[in-house]
């Protein structure tokens, strides 16, 4: 037994702890800062202030991980975001199909868990602080409310992501909260102050059927008056999670003391909801329905902003600005929402998307004021305006990923951030690269990979001469196109087969991008005009353009109803058809255009269609396409771009081999290889049911031969990297790899491989 005599006072029990980077806060973001740094071989402690990891993504909130893709409703293409953050969906895909949230959650901790170099402290939020003379922080403060205990923690540098700032704000950083004006930085969809300037949080509900009819009772604090929700009539008893998104307040608050009160507010809201569609009598669909999980803490949108070396502005987002300290990039719309949010008589966003992807600069990540302090997740320094699209998950994640990999620079030669930024600024960009993030305009150049100086890589690659027609027949309902990689010289000629059920026209347009990276087909290049005959006939597409650099040629068949064109099941590496449908969901009506100057573009959408619909348009090809060969394997590359930038081995081979010479012996201890699974897919992790577990594209099986010894080999990969380590070094001047795809749809490719001496 203990007894303990009264005292004057007590302290809670204290740890001290020490790391070369502590993270405050486990969302996305913080979470792939330290998986990157962890990997790379720093101490982290992450403190994360709820008792689970993944912030807005996790069970407690329940949004869908987003980013570049959008939906695939924009026109980036190939465009999930690489690297950590690219690893966890590709395995919650794998592992979770029905995007079950609590299994979420056991990924996303085991991720942690797994990293010997990482020391998790959940249900602990950081509450003070102490700095040195020269303005660097030196200690952290954090209490954990389930073990009672107070942790001191010290580090050299220090990264902020928990979406408040609290690090940032008791270090004194310069932040801003709500709008800039149109003014400051020229940005013309700055908001007026009867939209407002800031974002609400949102509450979320999940419901299920059971069997049996169920009363509701609502409780006293409800919403009564479900008229007071200008939107009320788009609720339906079939909506449920983050398809609720517009379900937000809090906008005209303090998005970060008010909290608490935002809550309440989207309670009321969120009961009275449900009391109107189990009581009202017009949703009959509803009557077995019960609510099965109500959110008990809101998703936050939007608060403190801090301010770093550059701020990112609208006009960057837009214009796609170059940037030489580029570390991330965004691709999201910039998306922002009236500050009454279901209480506005406003559409719940308004949404304008650039017409291709976006870099995000390394000077946005770090505090401008305090030294040794990194700004990640929505607090990096941006604008309102471009935080609009760069406050989503997806690219939160890629910008928390930069930060780890910086901070072991800084551990490596004793910097500061800042100066990571001007002296290890491209070693930085090469260390992500190798890591699988992918940077807009930068190809990875690695001196220690062996693969560079190999004198020959010989694979048989695939000449597309044809999309073979598989008897599935397209109805024109939507303006359709097949999106093919061209080299500089002549369009190819084309031929595809066409059935119609009356005489009629058929317009068909070939179309590639102002800019050769983008995937928005806004040059008509040539436009020919077809008279089809009633049944089965055959087109050919004789094109006189001449192209002067690589890129993709969009062949576009404007809609007519009356018109069907056959397709194909096969699936190949960078190709892939798209459609100028809409995507209401993220403001895709098929073409972008506002009535006013707001600063955007006009710009047609032309998306794929959804896996496993969205098949390519049966096609041959004359000369072949001759873009799948082997030296696309380091050519630093590793998704499409211009080009497919992948070794594609010929249409119907699930099984390929690539022999790699060089000219005298090499030592080779690790190999790495990139794989296509499927850049165009967001993956969204919750409430939409994964269509694959492995993506169709993904190379399944390597077995590695020197000479006609067995080295090495992956089994059964569904990953977008993978590293073979040989043990005892292979010396050999010639290396075989037997590459399988288990997916009959597609054929063996592979994005890169890098071999090296060290393990």
């Amino acid at each position: 037994m203990r007894i303990e005599h009264a005292e004057a006072k007590r302290i809670t029990k204290q740890v001290s702890l020490s790391a070369d980077l502590a993270i405050t806060g486990g969302g996305l973001a913080g979470l792939c800062c330290a998986i990157t740094a962890a990997r790379k071989g720093i101490k982290v402690v992450l403190v994360q202030d709820r008792p689970v990891l993944g912030g807005n993504s996790s069970s407690e909130v329940r949004l869908w991980v987003l980013g570049a893709t959008s939906h695939m409703g924009n026109n980036n293409r190939w465009a999930r975001e690489g690297g950590v953050i690219n690893e966890i969906l590709i395995e919650n895909a794998f592992r979770n199909q029905e995007s079950n949230p609590l299994i979420f959650d056991t990924i996303l901790l085991e991720k942690i868990v797994e990293e010997k170099n990482i020391t998790l402290l959940l249900n602990t939020a950081v509450h003070e602080l102490e700095k040195s003379v020269t303005g660097r922080i030196e200690r952290l403060k954090a209490f954990c409310s389930q073990n009672s205990t107070t942790y001191l923690i010290e580090a050299p540098l220090f990264c902020d992501a928990s979406g408040d700032g609290i690090t940032a704000f008791l270090a004194g950083a310069s932040f801003r909260m709500g709008a800039e004006s149109q003014h400051e930085f020229g940005e013309k969809f700055a908001p007026s102050e009867e939209y407002g300037e800031l974002l609400g949080h949102s509450l979320y509900f999940y419901t299920k059927d059971t069997g049996l009819p169920v009363k509701f009772i609502p409780p006293s604090f409800a919403l009564s008056d479900i008229t007071e929700i200008p939107r009320y009539k788009q609720f339906s008893a079939t909506d449920s999670g983050c398809s609720l998104w517009w379900i937000e307040y809090g906008g005209r608050l303090d998005t970060v003391h008010d909290t608490e009160l935002i809550k309440w507010e989207l309670w009321k809201v969120v009961y009275g909801v449900w009391n109107h569609i189990k009581n009202s009598g017009d949703f009959p669909d509803a009557e077995n329905l019960t609510l099965e999980w109500v959110g008990t803490i809101p998703g936050k949108r939007e608060s403190r902003r801090f301010e770093g070396d550059y701020m990112l502005k609208q006009q960057d987002v837009i214009e796609q600005k170059i940037f030489d300290d580029v570390v991330a990039y965004g691709g999201w719309s910039i998306d922002l929402h009236p500050a009454d949010g279901v209480f506005s008589e406003k559409p719940g966003c308004n949404q304008w998307h650039s017409k291709g992807i976006y870099g995000i600069p390394y000077r946005c990540y770090y505090s401008k004021d305090v030294p040794n302090l990194y700004i990640a997740g929505r607090l990096m320094s941006t604008t309102h305006v471009a935080f609009g699209s760069s406050r989503v998950m997806g690219t939160c994640a890629h910008g928390g990923q930069a930060i780890g990999m910086a901070a072991v620079l800084c551990k490596k030669h004793g910097a500061l951030p800042i100066e990571i930024g001007k002296k290890h600024i491209k070693e930085l960009q090469q260390e992500l690269l190798k890591c699988g993030q992918s940077l807009p305009g930068i190809a990875l150049r690695d001196e220690k990979d062996l693969m560079q100086i190999a004198t020959e890589i010989i694979g048989e690659s695939l000449k597309l001469g044809e999309l073979p027609n598989d008897g599935i027949w397209l109805r024109l309902i939507h303006s359709s196109a097949q999106m093919l990689p061209v080299a500089p010289g002549k369009m190819m000629q084309l031929t595809v087969q066409l059935k119609t059920t009356k005489p009629t026209s058929l317009t068909v347009q070939l179309r590639n991008s102002s800019k050769n990276f983008n995937h928005t087909p806004d040059v008509i290049l040539e436009e020919q005009h077809f008279d089809l005959l009633t049944g089965e006939q055959v087109l050919v597409l004789d094109f006189n353009t001449t192209f002067s650099e690589h890129c993709y040629a969009f062949v576009s068949f404007l809609k007519n109803e009356e018109v069907e064109i056959a397709s194909t099941t096969r699936l190949v590496t960078g190709i892939v058809s798209v459609f100028n449908s809409t995507s209401p969901a993220v403001s895709n009506y098929g073409k972008q255009s506002s009535s006013t100057d707001i600063g955007v573009e006009e710009f047609e959408f032309w998306c794929p269609g959804r896996k496993p619909m969205g098949q390519n348009i049966a096609m041959k090809i004359e000369p072949a396409i001759d873009l799948f060969n082997a030296y696309n394997l380091i050519n630093g590359i590793h998704r499409p771009v211009a080009s497919p930038n992948a070794w594609v081995a010929p249409l119907d081979s699930d099984v390929a081999q690539l022999l790699v010479r060089w000219s005298t012996k090499q030592s080779i201890s690790r190999i790495d290889f990139s794989f296509d699974c499927d850049y165009d897919h967001p993956m969204e992790n919750v409430l939409m049911r994964q269509p694959y577990a492995v993506q169709p594209y993904c190379a399944s099986d390597i077995e590695i031969y020197s000479g006609d010894q067995f080295v090495g080999e992956i089994r059964n990969n569904h990953q977008a990297m993978a590293t073979v380590c040989l043990g005892e070094p292979v010396v050999t001047d010639e290396l075989k790899f037997v590459v399988k795809n288990e997916n009959k749809q597609s054929p063996v490719s592979l994005f890169e491989i890098r071999c090296y001496e060290e393990q």
